[in-house]
């Protein structure tokens, strides 16, 4: 199945697993926004996955495919001093905003994967 899609729905698969991880974790803060001592996560792909495919570029037994499915989510705290007494350092209007945001990033990704699907069911029909 791969060599029918390439790497676009290795990459949507693993763009939709960060933005629906980035949302359980932005819920996360959200709820803990009055936590005493509680520090802010965050989720980041990005630059493992640059990193990735940084090495896939200079070796040639790696493609972009492996360099796509090897890139890993890491959690993060945020370990920045808090304003509040208590410690908790959850900005929560920073933190809706993101969630929209994120939200906004799944639904156009959901929406490129459907599209993706209709442009090879348009190819197989011939039309």
């Amino acid at each position: 199945m791969n060599r029918i899609f390439g790497n676009s729905i290795n990459m949507a698969q693993k763009s939709l697993d960060y933005l629906w991880k980035k949302q359980n974790i932005i819920t996360d803060n959200i709820a803990n926004q009055d936590t005493p001592g509680y520090k802010s996560k965050f989720l980041t792909f990005e630059d493992e996955l640059r990193n990735n495919i940084k090495k896939s570029e200079l070796t040639t037994s790696q493609g972009y495919g492996d360099a796509i499915k090897e890139s890993g989510l890491k959690i993060n705290t945020t370990e920045n001093e808090s304003a509040r007494m208590d410690g908790n350092n959850v900005n929560p209007d920073a933190e809706y905003v993101e969630l929209a945001r994120t939200t906004i990033q799944y639904q156009y990704a959901i929406r490129a994967v459907s599209d993706e699907f209709s442009r090879l069911r348009s190819a197989i029909k011939g039309q």
